[in-house]
C-alpha cells in the first residue's frame, strides 16, 4: 500500500469529468487500496480518484456517524440521486466543508439533506446506500469530483473571491501542484 500525493485545485484532472471504470483488475484494487491509505493519512472522510491524479469514476469514504456507526467503502462508477437542497444561506457552523484538494480551508455550502448512492464494489457486486446529513454531504462532495467540480466551484461570489485570493497567494490554481499526506503540513 502507498500514500499518494493529492492534487491541488488547478490541476486539469480535477477540473474534467472522470471516465467510467471498465476493467475490474489488480490495478483497480491497488488504486482503491492506496486511496484508502491516502484518505486515512490526510486525514479525510472521502477521496476521489481524480484527487490522486487518476481520471476514473471511483471514490472512497470513511466516517463514523453520531451513533458510532462506521461508514467505510469504495464506490466505483457511482450514480447519485439527491433531494432538493434547502433554500437559504448555508449555516457556517453546521454546513462548512473542506477539501483535500483545497487544503486547510473551510467554507459554508448548502447541500441536499438526503442522497441515494448506487455503485459497484471491487468484486463487481452492486450496492445502494440511503444517506442523510453528513454522509449525504460526503457522497455529494466526492461525486462532484468525478464530474470535475470542486466544492469551491459551488461557492457564492464573496467566497469565490476569497478562494481566488488564497489560491494566488499560495501558488495554487495551476497544473502539477500537489501535497503529500504525512509529509506536508497541510489539512483539508
Amino acid at each position: 500500500m502507498a500514500v499518494l500525493p493529492i492534487r491541488i485545485s488547478g490541476d486539469p484532472v480535477l477540473h474534467s469529468p472522470a471516465l467510467p471504470v471498465e476493467e475490474f483488475d489488480d490495478d483497480l484494487r491497488v488504486l482503491v487500496r492506496d486511496m484508502y491509505e491516502t484518505m486515512d493519512a490526510a486525514p479525510g472522510v472521502g477521496l476521489a480518484a481524480p484527487q490522486v491524479g487518476v481520471a476514473l469514476r471511483v471514490f472512497t469514504f470513511g466516517w463514523v456517524d453520531e451513533g458510532g456507526r462506521k461508514w467505510r467503502g469504495g464506490a466505483i462508477n457511482p450514480e447519485l440521486w439527491i433531494s432538493p437542497p434547502p433554500a437559504g444561506e448555508p449555516d457556517p457552523e453546521e454546513e462548512s466543508e473542506g477539501c483535500l484538494s483545497f487544503p486547510g480551508e473551510r467554507f459554508p455550502l448548502r447541500r441536499a439533506e438526503r442522497a441515494l448512492l448506487r455503485a459497484t464494489e471491487l468484486d463487481g457486486s452492486s450496492f445502494e446506500i440511503e444517506a442523510e446529513g453528513w454522509l449525504a454531504r460526503i457522497f455529494q462532495h466526492e461525486y462532484d469530483h468525478l464530474d470535475g467540480t470542486l466544492y469551491t466551484d459551488r461557492l457564492g461570489d464573496k467566497d469565490q473571491r476569497i478562494v481566488a485570493k488564497i489560491a494566488k497567494k499560495v501558488g495554487w490554481g495551476r497544473p502539477g501542484v500537489s501535497w503529500m499526506p504525512g509529509v506536508d503540513d497541510l489539512e483539508g
